[in-house]
């Protein structure tokens, strides 16, 4: 069951919406039908990416992560001015 708040919005049953299909970004328009309400899904949601254009993209970020962390190391034979053991002493 839900409840009208102060802004006359309504919140749909989780169950409900996933029965009917109803996802995130749908627009709904409410129709009186003899004296109830009626919600019809106005707009569907934009189609999914496909599996394929998925991973291009999480490819693509991932080499985007590499070539961030790639810059950020020191250079082979860099010193940083001090080594673990000066931060260790026993």
């Amino acid at each position: 069951m839900s409840k009208v708040t102060s802004k006359f919005q309504v919140s749909i049953p989780k169950a409900l919406a996933k029965r009917i299909g109803i996802r995130v970004g749908d627009e709904l328009s409410w129709e009186d039908a003899a004296g109830t309400l009626r919600a019809r899904v106005a707009t569907a949601a934009k189609p999914r990416m496909t599996l394929r254009e998925r991973l291009r993209l999480f490819d693509a970020a991932t080499a985007r992560q590499v070539e961030r962390e790639r810059k950020r190391r020191l250079p082979r034979g860099k010193s940083r001015g001090w080594t673990r053991e000066d931060l260790y002493t026993r």
